[in-house]
């Protein structure tokens, strides 16, 4: 008889679950709806959402001068040697008047020219680049209208999403991009558009206020706060304060001249609001902000104390003939985020601390173009460049004592133009160092600091010089590489170019499935080595007008067993170029219509 009462309380707890279930399913149901939510939990193209709904914020007031903050005594009434303070565009929206860097055309070519605010009024000699060398200055987005800006009331309700197959399309500040569910971050709020059955169609990241994702901006305070326009000559402005910048220039057209920026001291509260948004930077722009600086020295000993800061669609620096000193860590010299734009000229450049690259950007990125200067970082995984941007370098020297030379993250680019790059990586200091060492690393980090997208590296004469490791080391991304006649000197014992995935334990993609997929250009080049592809990898190489490969080419194992049967090396040779073999080499497949020097070694294609 007990069993009989047992079975039957089963069957009906049976169904009770069963009920509560199809309670649960009909609440569920978003079918043909909108939907507001804050990211809690991602797990592949699954997110949970804390529901909620969207506050639409007022936009920020220009704000005013710091606490205790005067107005520089010495700003003139007039520009020196007569030129008058820049004006606003009129609201047709021609930037004619800016106070920043041109981009001019003539015949091929494209001229920068640096307006110069200096005694007499002179200007620089026109720089010219090559149309493929520099990027366009940033455009303000159609109608002129930023996108509204939003924060998140949440509700008592959390449900999860699969986001696969939906159109992602991301809002920022000046711009709404198309974006990917892997630039997805816990604290991003989406507004969800869902079809049938809760299919979700399409999913769009609403403007926080920040240009990167999932992130309030924190700037922190200033001691010194420039919001009106003008010219303002030999002035020093100096800061000791935690989360504090020596001086900030907030929406206004701004030019300095011999100005020091002395950032001395002051705590940081937060390593993300000191990348991300210029917090405790010695001299931050922002908010639109057009700054021209020129013959200033800046400085800073703080923690997350970057020298120069550019953050913010629609914000420029362009900064000439000056020198910037920086010494705690987390404290590059250009910092350039959120879509903004950063032009140097010959400037002198020093970085000690650890992850204090001497010109570098972080999430959100933006433009930066450099002409000219020496750039040395001093510090561990402190490399000369470190880009999640566009970043343009020419005639300049790039040296890393103790990191990496380049390093591009993601979707973004560096381009040298007949540069000096040195680098040097610690065999036990280097944030990665347990990985691979490398001379130039190209990767996709999956930290949401730079999209999943093609990688570019390009470098036409001038000379790379690697003293530990791989000269070039390319994982979890795709990537454009073109070297055109520059002298590669690789000092180490490591590979030329090292293609493979990576064991993940930096999460850099899942361990396996973490190849890299690169197509190499080489142009007038001369280069020698081992090259290298993984079986989770692949590698088309392209030797031509007049190349010289010098070295081996083979397909290896994947070091974590991964083999999804995608690997490829492919070759090319033109008329001109020839291959030099210096051992046994196993490629997918062959293209000759140069010269192949066998030297007693044998190349075996397809098996």
């Amino acid at each position: 008889m007990n069993n009989s009462k047992n079975k039957l309380a089963a069957v009906l707890l049976a169904l009770l679950l069963v009920c509560a279930a199809c309670s649960a399913e009909e609440k569920a149901d978003f079918s043909n709806s909108k939907v507001v939510g804050l990211i809690t939990e991602i797990d592949g193209s699954k997110v949970t959402l804390q529901l909620g709904e969207l506050v639409e914020q007022e936009p920020p007031a220009k704000p005013e001068g710091a606490a205790g903050s005067e107005p520089p005594a010495n700003k003139p009434d007039s520009a020196p040697g007569g030129l008058e303070p820049p004006a606003k565009p009129e609201e047709s929206g021609q930037n004619e008047s800016k106070p920043t860097m041109q981009l001019q055309n003539s015949g091929s070519a494209q001229a920068l020219i640096i307006p110069q605010v200096a005694e007499g009024g002179k200007q620089p000699d026109m720089l010219t680049l090559d149309n493929e060398s520099v990027n366009s200055l940033p455009e303000a987005p159609a109608g002129g209208k930023p996108n509204s800006l939003y924060s998140f009331k949440a509700g008592q309700e959390s449900a999860t999403f699969d986001l696969d197959g939906a159109e992602v399309s991301v809002e920022e500040p000046m711009q709404t991009r198309a974006g990917s569910l892997a630039e997805l971050a816990a604290g991003d709020i989406l507004e969800l558009e869902i079809g049938e059955k809760n299919r979700v169609l399409t999913v769009t990241v609403k403007n926080s206020g920040s240009t990167s994702m999932g992130g309030t901006v924190e700037q922190g305070t200033s001691a010194n706060l420039l919001a009106e326009d003008g010219i303002v000559t030999g002035q020093t402005y100096t800061s000791s304060g935690d989360d504090e910048n020596a001086l900030r220039v907030d929406s206004a057209f701004v030019s300095l001249v011999e100005a020091e920026v002395q950032k001395t001291d002051g705590a940081s509260s937060s390593t993300e609001s000191g990348d991300f948004y210029g917090q405790n930077a010695a001299l931050l722009a922002t908010n639109g902000a057009m700054l021209t600086i020129d013959k200033s020295k800046i400085t800073s000993n703080a923690p997350n104390g970057n020298g120069v800061f550019s953050y913010g669609d629609g914000t420029v620096v362009s900064i000439s003939d000056s020198s910037i000193v920086t010494s705690g860590n987390n404290s590059g010299g250009l910092q350039t985020t959120g879509g903004a734009t950063m032009n140097a000229v010959n400037l002198s450049i020093e970085t000690a601390g650890n992850s204090s690259a001497a010109i570098r950007s972080d999430r959100g990125g933006g433009t930066v173009n450099v002409i000219g200067g020496n750039y040395i970082s001093r510090g561990y995984n402190s490399p000369a460049v470190y880009s999640t941007a566009d970043i343009t370098v020419m005639n300049a020297n790039l040296n890393a004592e103790n990191s990496e030379a380049l390093v591009i993250e993601g979707r973004n680019s560096i381009k040298l133009l007949d540069c000096t790059v040195s680098g040097r990586m610690s065999l036990d200091k280097g944030a990665s160092s347990d990985e691979n060492l490398h001379n130039v690393m190209i990767y996709q980090s999956m930290s949401g600091d730079a999209e999943v997208g093609t990688s570019e590296f390009s470098a036409q004469g001038g000379s790379i010089t690697g003293q530990s490791g791989d000269l070039f080391y390319v994982t979890n991304t795709h990537c454009l590489l073109t070297l055109d006649d520059v002298a590669l000197d690789n000092q180490a014992e490591g590979q030329l170019l090292r293609v493979c995935g990576n064991s993940a334990r930096h999460g850099w993609g899942k361990a396996g499935s973490n190849g890299a997929q690169v197509e190499f250009l080489a142009k007038h080049q001369q280069m020698q080595g081992e090259i290298t592809v993984d079986s989770i990898s692949s590698l088309d190489l392209q030797l031509t007008e007049g190349s010289v490969f010098t070295g081996t080419l083979n397909i290896v194992p994947n070091a974590q067993g991964g083999n999804d049967g995608s690997v490829a090396l492919n070759v090319v040779i033109d008329a001109d170029s020839v291959w030099n073999l210096t051992g046994d080499c196993v490629i997918s497949s062959l293209e000759n219509k140069g010269t192949i020097n066998y030297n007693g070694y044998k190349i075996s294609t397809n098996g």
